[in-house]
C-alpha cells in the first residue's frame, strides 16, 4: 500500500455498504486532511453471530464496487487474511508498524464509541491513534454517561466527534428491504445495488456464512 502521512482506517460489517459508510469517510477525509480512507471490512465481527453475517467475500466485493469512482478511498482484506476475530487494536498496530510516524484517524460511529469499553484492549487502543466518531448533527455525547466513565481519560485527548447529515439509513434496513422485495435504490451506489440483484443476496439464506 502507498506511504500516506496521514490515513483514515474505516472498520465495519458493510452488510451491505451504502451511501452513510461512503459519507461519513468523506466528511472524515475533508475534515481532517487525511490523504486517503481505508475501507477495513471485518471477517470476522467479535460482536456479531457470524451465521448472521454475509460471507467476507460477498462484502469485501460490494465495498470495492462502493469506493472505486474515489481516489481518496481504498479497500483492504487485511482482516480478511488474519485468523480469529478480527479486532480493531491489532488493525490499528498493523498500520502504525507499517509506517511509523504516521497519523491514523480511525472512523466509526456513535453507537461503536457507547460499546468501546466490550473491545479488545480498549484501554491501549485509546492512546494509538485519533478516533473519528461521527454523530447526527445535534446529538452530543457526553463523558458523564455511566458506559463511558469508564474508558481511560487519555481517549477524550484522541477524540473528534463529526456531524455529518443525517441519514436515516442503515444495513440492516437494506437487508430487510430486499428480502422483502423493496426497493433499495439510492440508499447505496449503483453498482452496489446491481451486485445485490445479480447474486440474489439478502433474498434468502444464499451467501451467508
Amino acid at each position: 500500500m502507498q506511504r500516506f502521512n496521514s490515513l483514515g482506517i474505516m472498520g465495519g460489517t458493510f452488510d451491505p455498504v451504502h451511501y452513510g459508510h461512503l459519507i461519513a469517510a468523506e466528511y472524515a477525509r475533508h475534515e481532517f486532511k487525511l490523504e486517503q480512507v481505508v475501507f477495513m471490512p471485518a471477517a470476522r465481527p467479535p460482536h456479531k453471530e457470524m451465521e448472521q453475517v454475509l460471507d467476507s467475500n460477498h462484502r469485501y466485493e460490494m465495498v470495492r464496487r462502493a469506493v472505486k469512482g474515489n481516489p481518496a478511498f481504498a479497500i483492504s482484506d487485511l482482516e480478511m487474511k488474519r485468523t480469529g476475530n478480527s479486532y480493531t487494536i491489532d488493525t490499528i498496530r498493523h498500520f502504525l508498524e507499517e509506517c511509523p510516524g504516521r497519523a491514523v484517524f480511525f472512523i466509526m460511529g456513535a453507537d461503536s464509541l457507547l460499546t468501546m469499553t466490550t473491545w479488545k484492549d480498549y484501554q491501549n487502543l485509546a492512546r494509538l491513534c485519533q478516533f473519528v466518531v461521527v454523530t447526527r448533527p445535534g446529538y452530543v455525547i457526553s463523558e458523564s454517561e455511566p458506559v463511558l466513565k469508564q474508558l481511560p481519560s487519555v481517549l477524550w485527548e484522541n477524540v473528534h466527534f463529526l456531524p455529518i447529515p443525517a441519514l436515516d439509513i442503515s444495513s440492516s434496513d437494506i437487508r430487510e428491504r430486499v428480502a422483502a422485495g423493496r426497493p433499495i435504490k439510492y440508499l447505496l451506489p449503483d453498482d452496489v445495488e446491481q451486485y445485490i440483484a445479480e447474486t440474489g443476496l439478502y433474498r434468502g439464506q444464499e451467501g451467508l456464512t
